[in-house]
């Protein structure tokens, strides 16, 4: 199948998979042999002949000249408006949100205090750490006990330890706090074992004969201040999160994203990578409220861990992530210019440019397989001239993306062009007859196709009518 066709075809399948969704502005595309497209950058002058061997009922043959003149080559994909970057805050630990330090709609700045979260058990988990270093620090280093297994129960706490600091840091929606807080884990881990390692080998040399008992006892006890250090850092870390800073700059929504309270915490984190929860089932996500209840914790309200409190979106920089067809993302490129039609403002057109293009693709419900596209997202114009509303993020939009264009080139209307033998051909007429002739096609508008190499400007072609035309039949 020629290049045209199976571009055209793919577009055609692309449009049913997307909801049926069409071009608000101008005429539907309609299949190239029943209508004649005529660019308005071409003049063509069309002659309409009935041939003898075509009855009465048939469709009439119609010839057009081919010319000169520029054609850009657009390509159509849904899309949808992407903000920055958005964070949702969820609550690190069960307890009450003690306060709330902003409003719905408020915008803030990155690290501002946002809300704080009373959490009893993160307290006394802190309390019993604090009373824990404090008897490990007025321990006696004296006497010697059972020193094998003193050590295997300081190995037990320092391993609780960290198994709970972990949980604690899984539940911060946070991302660099979590990792900051997941890396002092890590670093307190192997300082613990390097520590047990040494107290290890000085219970070992005692049991040996090899060494006395004070340098043991004091390795022990080296290992045993430190695991106890080590957990009343961590309970104090977890108090710390559960006051709640802006990750980011932006504009605060109460809950979570779409439900205000069903999505797990940072679905929202990094729109421009593809992490928005479109598509998903919001049974997964949790209970659903039932309708006309607002499920956003109000200061004083009670908290799980995981809860989502608070979402900050940073709309600084709108966006669009597209989903281009197969048959088409070869044409895509970085820097490539678009623009744009949203749902939502009829009639204006805003300005676009592509910022990357994936490499993995998407597979469609229907079957379909396509690519995502990311476009920063200009300032549009109404059909008035007037200045444009600016999107709000989930908005849909359909961008046509200008993949190519050829100036002063040959062309000819696309119901010229058809398919024969697996060729691209058109029919030429020549000295009063039809002559089919293989073409080389290059740029295709949607109105336009450019002929590299085939047809002469000038040449007569038939652009309506093709399968009534026979090889050699005269035409007017």
């Amino acid at each position: 199948m020629s290049s045209i066709w199976l571009r055209r075809e793919g577009q055609e399948r692309y449009r049913a998979r997307s909801m049926g969704r069409v071009r608000r502005t101008g005429s539907p595309r309609l299949p190239a042999a029943p209508r004649l497209l005529i660019a308005g950058l071409a003049v063509v002058v069309l002659t309409a002949t009935t041939a003898a061997a075509c009855d009465r009922e048939q469709t009439p043959v119609a010839l057009a000249a081919a010319g000169r003149s520029s054609v850009v080559e657009t390509i159509d994909a849904p899309a949808t408006v992407i903000a920055r970057s958005a964070a949702t805050l969820t609550a690190p630990a069960d307890g009450t949100l003690a306060s709330l330090r902003v409003q719905p709609g408020q915008r803030v700045k990155r690290g501002q205090v946002l809300a704080v979260i009373d959490s009893p058990p993160a307290q006394e988990r802190l309390r019993q750490a604090k009373e824990a270093l404090a008897a490990a620090r007025r321990a006696s280093r004296g006497g010697g006990g059972d020193l094998a297994g003193g050590l295997r129960g300081t190995d037990r706490a320092a391993d609780e330890t960290y198994e709970a600091a972990r949980a604690a840091a899984g539940k911060i929606s946070d991302p660099e706090l979590r990792e900051a807080l997941l890396r002092q884990v890590r670093e307190a881990q192997r300082r613990y074992e390097r520590a047990a390692h040494a107290a290890d080998r000085a219970v070992r040399a005692v049991q040996r004969g090899v060494n006395d008992l004070r340098a043991a006892v004091a390795a022990l006890a080296t290992a045993q201040r430190l695991q106890a250090q080590q957990a009343y850092d961590l309970a104090t870390a977890a108090v710390d999160a559960l006051t709640l800073r802006a990750p980011v700059a932006g504009i605060v929504q109460p809950g979570g994203p779409a439900t205000g309270g069903g999505v797990s915490s940072g679905a929202l984190a990094g729109l421009l990578a593809g992490g928005a929860p479109v598509g998903v089932d919001p049974g997964a996500l949790g209970p659903v409220p039932p309708p006309g209840v607002d499920v956003a914790v109000g200061a004083g309200g009670l908290v799980a861990a995981g809860t989502p409190v608070l979402t900050i979106v940073d709309t600084s920089q709108l966006g669009l992530l597209a989903e281009v067809d197969e048959t088409d993302i070869l044409l895509v490129r970085a820097g490539l210019a678009a623009t744009v039609e949203l749902d939502a403002v009829p009639g204006a057109t805003y300005q676009a440019r592509v910022r990357s293009v994936d490499i993995l693709p998407t597979t469609s419900a229907r079957g379909g397989v396509g690519y995502r596209v990311r476009l920063s997202l200009g300032p549009g114009r109404s059909a008035e001239a007037e200045a444009a509303p600016t999107p709000r993020p989930g908005m849909n939009a359909v961008v046509r993306l200008q993949a190519r264009e050829a100036v002063d080139a040959v062309t000819v209307p696309a119901s010229a062009v058809f398919t024969a033998d697996g060729r691209d051909v058109v029919w030429v007429v020549r000295e009063g007859r039809a002559e089919r002739a293989s073409v080389t096609v290059g740029v295709q508008g949607q109105e336009l196709v450019q002929i590299v190499r085939g047809v002469r400007a000038g040449d007569r072609v038939v652009v309506r009518g093709t399968d009534q035309v026979r090889d050699g039949q005269e035409l007017g």
